[in-house]
């Protein structure tokens, strides 16, 4: 299910270790994060798409368009 928060960090060259940092977590609860073997926190998916720009969704696999959502103000 998490297969894109893997290939997101991969394409931009990053490390767990380096992406564990940015959400202020250990290296091994990203890895558990990416297998799938610990759901990821809402505030984790939210930190995690605007870095990467993309949506929620997206990262969830509901939908293969990376593109956000325009904010509805």
């Amino acid at each position: 299910m998490y297969t894109r928060i893997r290939n997101l960090r991969e394409d931009k060259d990053l490390t767990q270790q380096q992406m564990a940092e940015l959400l202020h977590i250990s290296q091994t609860t990203y890895s558990r994060y990416e297998n799938g073997n610990l759901d990821v926190p809402s505030a984790v998916l939210i930190t995690l798409a605007n870095f990467h720009k993309v949506s929620i969704d997206y990262l969830l696999g509901q939908t293969d368009t990376p593109k956000r959502y325009p904010p509805t103000n």
